[in-house]
C-alpha cells in the first residue's frame, strides 16, 4: 500500500532514513512519490477508511512536492560531505607560437599538462558544521513531510466521515417523509370517518411538504460531500465510486485521561515541533560554520605537471606542500554574517516555544471535543431511544382515536423523531473524526488509529 510508504509511523515505513530523521550518503535516495505508482484503480470498488486516506496521500501533489524537498536536503547532505574528500583537476594545453625579432620569423608548438590535487587538513569545525546543518535540515524536511502527510491524513478522514454522516442524515429523513405520509394517511381516514376536521389533514400534508424539502437538501449536501471526498482523493468531484458498509457497532464511549501528560506525549511526538527542533538545530551548526569562516585554514596540496617545447628539452616539474591561511581583515562582512546566525538562531527558537504553546492549545481543544462528542453520542442516543417510543404511542393513540390526541401531536412527536435521528447521527460521526483528530494533535495518527476510529 502506497501509504505504508509515506506515513514514517506505520510500521513498514521504519527502515525509510527519510522517515527515521536519519541522513542519506551521497547518492541514496528513497523512490519519488510518484502518481504512476496509485492504485487508481481500487476507485472502481467499495472503498473503506484506508483505501479513502491511501488514494488521498498518494494523489496530492503536496506529497510529491514534501518528496521532493526531502530528497533535495539529502542531496545537500552529500554537497556538505564532500568537504572532507581531496579535489583533483588536471589542466592541458596545446598552443602554436609566432615571434618575429629583428626580421626573422620563428614559430613553435607548446604543450602543457598538470595535475593538482588538494585537502583540507584542518579548518576549525567549519566543514563539520556544515555537515551538521545539512544533516538537521534533511531531519526538517522528513519531519515537515510527516506533519503535513499526518494533516492530510486527517483531512481524508473527515471528508469521508462527513460523507457518511450526509448519507446517514438522508437515510434518517426518508424515515421522516415516510412517517410523515402515515401520518397524512391516518389523518385522511379519521378525516373520511368524520372524526377529524379538514384541518388535520391540512396540517399533516404540510408535514409531508415539508420533509421532502428537508430530504431534498440533504440529498444535496450528500452530493456536494460526494464531490468533496472525490476530489480530495484526487479524481474528479463528478467520479462516482462506493464507499464499504459499516457494521453496525457504538463506539465505546471515551474514557478521560490525564491531559497533561497527552499534551507532555505532542510535545514529544508531534512532528512538527521536531521539525522546528531540527531547525534550531541547523540554526546552531550554520553559527559555527559562519563563524569559522573567519578562521585560519590548513591545506594539503601537490601538483606534477609537463611542458614540452618544440626544439627544447621536456620539462617536469612536482610540488608538495602544506597551506595556511589566516584571514588578516574581511571588511565587515564576517562581523554581520555572524550577528545574522545569531538572530536566525534566537528566531528559530521563539518559533520553537510559540509552537509548543500552539501544540498545548491544539491538544487541549481536540481533547474537550473529543470528551463532548462522546457524552453527546451518549445523550443522542437515549434520545432516539426515547423519541421512537413517543413517536409510536402517539401515532397509534391517534389512530385509535382518542379524543383528546390531535395530529399536532403526532407530528411534533415525528418531527422531534427525526430530530433524534440527525442529532445522533450528527454526534455519531463527529465523535469518530475526533478520536482520530486527537490522534493527529498528539502527533500519532497512522493506520492503526483507523480501526479505533471505526
Amino acid at each position: 500500500m502506497f501509504l505504508a510508504t509515506l506515513l514514517p509511523l506505520a510500521a513498514c515505513a521504519a527502515g525509510d532514513p527519510l522517515s527515521t530523521g536519519q541522513y542519506m550518503e551521497p547518492g541514496e535516495f528513497p523512490q519519488t512519490a510518484d502518481t504512476g505508482n496509485c492504485d487508481r484503480d481500487k476507485i472502481s470498488k467499495p472503498l473503506n477508511l484506508a483505501d479513502v486516506v491511501d488514494l488521498a496521500l498518494c494523489n496530492n501533489p503536496q506529497t510529491r512536492s514534501l518528496w521532493a524537498s526531502a530528497r533535495a536536503e539529502a542531496a545537500n547532505v552529500g554537497v556538505a560531505m564532500s568537504a572532507y574528500l581531496p579535489t583533483l583537476s588536471a589542466q592541458g594545453s596545446l598552443s602554436r607560437n609566432f615571434s618575429n625579432s629583428a626580421g626573422q620569423k620563428n614559430s613553435y608548438n607548446s604543450r602543457n599538462a598538470s595535475l593538482t590535487a588538494s585537502y583540507l587538513l584542518f579548518d576549525f569545525g567549519g566543514r563539520s558544521a556544515t555537515l551538521e546543518n545539512a544533516k538537521q535540515l534533511l531531519v526538517a524536511a522528513s519531519a515537515t513531510r510527516d506533519a503535513t502527510l499526518q494533516a492530510n491524513f486527517l483531512t481524508a478522514v473527515q471528508s469521508y466521515y462527513a460523507l457518511l454522516s450526509a448519507r446517514a442524515n438522508v437515510d434518517a429523513l426518508q424515515i421522516a417523509e415516510a412517517s410523515a405520509k402515515e401520518s397524512l394517511a391516518a389523518a385522511d381516514a379519521r378525516y373520511m370517518a368524520g372524526v377529524a376536521t379538514p384541518a388535520d389533514k391540512l396540517q399533516a400534508q404540510t408535514a409531508l411538504s415539508q420533509a421532502r424539502l428537508n430530504l431534498i437538501t440533504a440529498q444535496g449536501n450528500e452530493r456536494s460531500a460526494q464531490g468533496t471526498l472525490a476530489n480530495i482523493m484526487g479524481f474528479d468531484a463528478s467520479q462516482p465510486f462506493l464507499l464499504a458498509t459499516l457494521p453496525e457497532s457504538t463506539p465505546d464511549p471515551f474514557i478521560e485521561q490525564d491531559i497533561g501528560k497527552l499534551i507532555e506525549e505532542a510535545r514529544r511526538k508531534r512532528p512538527d515541533l521536531q521539525a522546528a527542533e531540527a531547525q534550531i538545530k541547523a540554526a546552531e551548526a550554520q553559527l559555527t560554520a559562519t563563524r569559522a569562516t573567519g578562521l585560519p585554514t590548513v591545506s594539503l596540496g601537490a601538483s606534477t605537471g609537463t611542458q614540452n617545447i618544440s626544439g627544447a628539452p621536456s620539462t617536469n616539474s612536482s610540488s608538495i606542500g602544506v597551506t595556511l591561511n589566516v584571514p588578516l581583515f574581511t571588511g565587515t562582512r564576517n562581523t554581520y554574517q555572524n550577528r545574522a546566525a545569531e538572530f536566525q538562531l534566537e528566531g528559530k527558537v521563539a518559533a520553537r516555544e510559540l509552537l509548543a504553546n500552539q501544540i498545548a492549545l491544539d491538544v487541549w481543544k481536540s481533547y474537550q471535543t473529543l470528551l463532548t462528542n462522546s457524552q453527546s453520542l451518549i445523550a443522542a442516543s437515549d434520545l432516539v431511544a426515547s423519541a421512537e417510543q413517543s413517536e409510536r404511542m402517539t401515532l397509534g393513540r391517534y389512530k385509535a382515536g382518542v379524543a383528546n390526541m390531535s395530529i399536532l401531536d403526532v407530528l411534533n412527536a415525528q418531527s422531534a423523531l427525526a430530530s433524534a435521528r440527525q442529532q445522533r447521527v450528527a454526534a455519531l460521526y463527529n465523535f469518530k473524526s475526533s478520536r482520530l483528530a486527537l490522534a493527529q494533535a498528539i502527533g500519532q495518527l497512522d493506520l492503526t488509529r483507523l480501526d479505533a476510529g471505526n
